[in-house]
């Protein structure tokens, strides 16, 4: 992200790192063999992008043939999309990497790809102009762990349970511990890093892993009642808003404020920050353009 060049022009600066991402400009759904294989995908009407892990045999591990499918689906046909939603198929979220490709017969090679590609689509989750919610279901270990940690939001039935319990079998969860060790306070994350053991889904809660638990059969109403808000807003803000929380999380406070006020002027001068401005206070909906037209 440019936004640590403060130096430049913020107009510059969002530019590149906001408002004309690369993300994607095919409007139509990928077909590929590969990632129709591996995860089911919906589109509806408001906007919203289901992405169903679908290898339950497999306790949906995170291969690298499913983490090649989520990289599609999270890339193509996006423009027009508002939310992307991230659940499973089966009794287990995502049981994290497939340890069958782990082994030495694959070699070195195939392990980088693996881990590369992992942390592409967990950086690309963040990266993403559109809101990402994780709807959690069964367990989320390792991999797993780290997918439901990327996401913007995450919400879990009451019966998930989370854990990082590579140290069990001689791989410590270190790219996991990226993301998990951002979510979660430093203690909490070794202790789950260090043991290996399953943290409840609210111990999840209580530690900032997910933002609400809510009972098993609510789980899909509650995701979409959230999916749908974020629907109902400017498409522009949102991407603008996203990009800027996550830069400024990395800045020490002072440069953080500098960024946000000058974010925060630019918003203003948006099409849709004044549209918002002016429908409360003449007391109606805004009509969203969704679109990155300046006005001043």
């Amino acid at each position: 992200m440019a936004f640590r060049r403060l130096s430049l022009s913020l107009c510059q600066t969002l530019e590149k790192a906001v408002i004309r991402q690369n993300i994607g400009h095919v409007r139509c759904m990928s077909t590929s063999a590969k990632a129709e294989s591996y995860t089911k995908v919906l589109d509806d009407e408001k906007g919203i992008r289901t992405i169903q892990l679908n290898d339950p045999k497999k306790r949906n591990a995170l291969s690298l043939n499913m983490l090649e499918a989520l990289r599609d689906n999270l890339t193509t046909g996006v423009d027009d999309l508002r939310v992307i939603v991230l659940c499973s198929n089966g009794p287990v979220w995502s049981a994290g990497h497939d340890l069958k490709e782990l082994t030495s017969k694959q070699g070195r090679d195939y392990h980088r790809q693996v881990f590369n590609t992992c942390s592409e689509v967990m950086t690309l989750i963040q990266d993403l102009p559109i809101p990402v919610i994780a709807s959690v279901s069964g367990l989320a270990t390792a991999a797993g762990a780290q997918l439901v940690a990327s996401c913007d939001i995450a919400i879990a039935a009451e019966t998930a349970k989370f854990a990082t319990p590579g140290v069990s079998v001689g791989l410590f969860c270190s790219t996991p511990a990226v993301a998990v060790g951002r979510a979660v306070p430093r203690k909490i994350a070794m202790e789950m890093l260090l043991t290996g053991h399953p943290i409840s889904a609210q111990d999840a809660l209580l530690h900032g892993l997910v933002s609400k638990v809510v009972p098993d059969d609510q789980l899909e109403t509650e995701t979409k009642k959230i999916a749908e808000r974020i629907c109902e807003t400017s498409r522009e803000v949102v991407a603008l808003g996203k990009a800027t929380f996550y830069a400024q999380m990395s800045l020490e406070r002072k440069e953080a404020y500098r960024l946000t006020s000058a974010v925060m002027v630019e918003n203003l001068a948006l099409g849709d920050g004044q549209e918002g401005i002016k429908a409360f206070i003449e007391k109606r909906k805004p009509t969203w353009s969704h679109r990155n037209d300046k006005v001043h």
